[in-house]
């Protein structure tokens, strides 16, 4: 039991650090609290309370440590089923207004006080009255559950999640009911003792989940303060160069115009030529390492309300043109207008249209779809070129990664600048891809933070009749 009050309080920790203001997982950390107090009163009663009393007796120190024994039984007890519910409530979520939302957590401690108001105190032998408390903490338990299964989602990038939490949380949950709430009520005490098995799955499964899909956003919130932070360095690094070389350019242009004017008066053609070599050179320098700065620099945002149909359609006219045999397929929600930067967000996916239409190399088929979700809008780009390896996906968003080998002008920094723009929007980037398949780029922008308003379209409106 010693492990599993580490092991879920460690769990807890995490994701309390990982994402404090998210309900969710300040929820389901509460959750690995009251299961990591049940394994530290089962260790406190088995181990260290037998342990003081056979070697180091002092009744003071024993009591303490008993009534701490004591108040993490009770909490494993009464906080589980509670705080699961309330987990599956958040994960789902449920559609109410805070106050509401609240009303129904209140609601749901009056079992809980009930329970401790009317039945027998704490003892070691019956910590609980598990034929009353029984008859709440299953269908809580249960109910946590329906939420957690109800949850669905049309969008890849939480799906491997969704089902790695299911792997985790709900077999040593369901297992935990079984055996410290319902077969305890029928007189079979000390069953808890085989939860460690499950508890030490869940954590695994867990600890997996965490390094390779992702868990409650936990790899997504790494990967991104990595790529943040690279973002980072890479603009101070083209700064840093910009300025330099904008320097040096400015003296070289300084020189070569003296240097040309002198080949003019005294009319030396060939040295002439070879002025017009450097300063073209000097010149391609500067205009590429600028090039480069622009799509590095800090991103200065200047949002206004923009029809997102509108914006999506205005990009494609600029690619019409390009697609030749490459058949475009559109699809878009239409009515939203949205709080934004429309010369960046419209910037950002024409580099994934144009990504798209170079890997299909003139032929095949472009779709561009908006959703709408609950709380999200969904801007999906998505080629039927070759698609990349796991390998190349991963390292999609790095600056100066690229698939596109010994075109000019090609730095690899369209997917970061898009990425950059999504994350100064609140958004994020997401990317699918599969060798031979193609590849789905998702541009999902959050409702909240965009100040997304559906308007009335002309397929909303009812249709109006005229008199004959």
């Amino acid at each position: 039991m010693l492990f599993v009050w580490i092991a879920l309080w460690t769990v807890a920790l995490i994701l309390w650090v990982a994402d404090p203001r998210s309900p969710v997982n300040r929820s389901l950390g509460a959750v690995a609290i009251c299961g990591g107090a049940g394994a530290l009163a089962a260790t406190l009663a088995d181990v260290f309370i037998p342990y003081l009393h056979s070697y180091h007796p002092q009744q003071r120190f024993e009591d303490a440590l008993y009534t701490v024994q004591a108040g993490s039984s009770l909490v494993s007890y009464y906080g589980l089923p509670y705080f699961y519910l309330i987990f599956g409530m958040a994960y789902f979520p449920l559609n109410m207004s805070r106050s509401k939302l609240w009303a129904v957590y209140i609601a749901l401690l009056i079992p809980i006080a009930l329970s401790v108001i009317f039945t027998p105190p704490y003892n070691e032998k019956y910590p609980v009255t598990h034929s009353v408390i029984v008859w709440w903490a299953v269908p809580y338990i249960l109910l946590g559950t329906v939420f957690v299964l109800s949850k669905r989602s049309r969008h890849f990038s939480i799906s491997h999640s969704h089902w790695m939490i299911c792997l985790a949380v709900l077999p040593p949950v369901l297992f935990a009911m079984l055996m410290s709430y319902v077969l305890p009520s029928f007189g079979m005490l000390r069953m808890w003792k085989y939860n460690t098995w499950f508890v030490v799955i869940g954590v695994a499964v867990f600890l997996i989940g965490l390094f390779t899909y992702g868990f409650l956003g936990l790899r997504v919130l790494i990967d991104r303060r990595k790529r943040d932070s690279t973002l980072r360095v890479v603009t101070s690094g083209t700064a840093i160069l910009h300025h330099a070389i904008k320097n040096d350019a400015g003296k070289m242009r300084l020189f070569t115009d003296k240097m040309k004017a002198y080949a003019e008066s005294t009319n030396q053609q060939d040295l002439l030529e070879d002025i017009l070599v450097v300063q073209k050179a000097s010149h391609h320098i500067q205009e590429m390492i600028s090039r480069v700065h622009r799509r590095t620099e800090d991103l200065e945002i200047r949002p206004r309300e923009v029809s997102m149909d509108a914006l999506i359609r205005e990009t494609l006219k600029q690619h019409e043109p390009l697609l030749r045999k490459i058949k475009l397929h559109v699809s878009i929600a239409e009515g939203w207008q949205c709080t934004l930067d429309p010369a960046q967000v419209a910037e950002a996916l024409n580099n994934l249209i144009s990504n798209a239409i170079d890997a299909m190399n003139g032929e095949g088929h472009l779709f561009i779809t908006l959703r709408a979700g609950k709380r999200e809008l969904t801007l999906e780009v998505r080629d039927t070129g070759p698609g990349m390896d796991k390998s190349a996906s991963a390292k999609a968003l790095e600056p100066f990664f690229t698939t596109k080998g010994g075109q000019e002008a090609n730095f690899g920094l369209g997917l970061p600048y898009a990425y950059h723009v999504m994350r100064k929007h609140g958004g994020s980037l997401a990317i699918r891809s599969r060798k031979g398949v193609g590849t789905r780029v998702y541009l999902i922008f959050s409702k909240r933070r965009v100040l997304a308003v559906k308007r009335p379209t002309s397929s909303d409106l009812p249709a109006t009749f005229q008199p004959l």
